[in-house]
């Protein structure tokens, strides 16, 4: 029988040599992706939104008692869309909804340093592409804005950390036509970011002050 492991592979930040300790809360940016209210409800519903959303709460009530940077990003799909953000469902949900003082960096690609002004806003915090600083990862969904948003941080030289249960994706259909769940598709995801593009943690209790 070929193709079929008994054990893992090493991954690629093992095999490269990467720091594999997560960060501390207090000397990182926090990301804080796409908590918008079309992801709770109707065709974009994400399985397990609600309890992330609640662990996004979580965090993002430490990441402000640590004085930690935090950044919202909003993904805008333009009038009439579910990512309309000038409509309800494209508003960051009240849950999590930004403060004075904490910026919201508009995008239209999954990765939301692409054709954004996210790099300099995390530039103007102190945390400057390239620096080797710290980002912490938090949104939806998983397998898209969250992991293209790392992948796109690891390629601009920060060091991102995704906490895993403040994410969620949705079933979708496989190229092969079987069903994929969410379940499943999460912990591609997850497991696609731990091989090179950061760290992930399964809580937000994993995360040092």
């Amino acid at each position: 029988m070929t193709g079929i492991t008994s054990s893992p592979s090493t991954t690629l930040r093992n095999v490269i040599g990467l720091d594999q300790q997560p960060p501390r809360l207090s000397e990182s940016a926090l990301l804080m992706i796409d908590f918008q209210n079309t992801y709770r409800t109707g065709v974009m519903s994400l399985d397990g939104a609600e309890p992330a959303l609640a662990a996004a709460a979580r965090l993002l009530e430490r990441a402000r008692a640590a004085g930690t940077p935090v950044v919202h990003v909003i993904n805008d799909g333009g009038a009439n869309t579910p990512y309309d953000i000038r409509a309800h469902t494209g508003a960051i949900s009240d849950a999590v909804s930004p403060v004075d003082g904490e910026p919201v960096v508009v995008k239209q690609f999954p990765n939301a340093f692409h054709a954004t002004e996210l790099e300099k806003t995390l530039s103007d915090l102190g945390f400057g592409a390239g620096s080797g600083r710290d980002l912490v990862l938090a949104g939806f969904m998983t397998h898209m804005c969250v992991a293209f948003t790392a992948q796109g941080a690891f390629n601009l030289g920060y060091r991102p950390t995704v906490v895993a249960e403040t994410t969620a994706t949705r079933a979708l259909t496989a190229p092969d036509g079987t069903v994929l769940s969410a379940a499943a598709l999460q912990s591609a995801a997850l497991t696609t970011v731990t091989d090179l593009f950061g760290l992930v943690v399964p809580a937000v209790d994993s995360l040092r002050d």
